[in-house]
């Protein structure tokens, strides 16, 4: 996955309105700002799950 990758709405509001956020202080990295809500937030990929073992269908008797 990409390090650049850009949401396309907002998790609180559904705006598309983002963008970047700069914070005052510490690390901005990742941080992104809605102008609708007027909300700041950041997205982490946690990592891939696993599939859910696929259980055999039983033929009808």
């Amino acid at each position: 996955m990409s390090e650049r990758a850009v949401p396309f709405h907002c998790p609180y509001c559904a705006e598309e309105d983002l963008r970047p956020h700069v914070p005052t202080e510490g690390s901005g990295h990742g941080a992104w700002e809605c102008r609708a809500c007027l909300r700041a937030f950041s997205l982490k990929f946690l990592g891939q799950l696993r599939r859910p073992p696929v259980e055999p269908v039983e033929a009808p008797s």
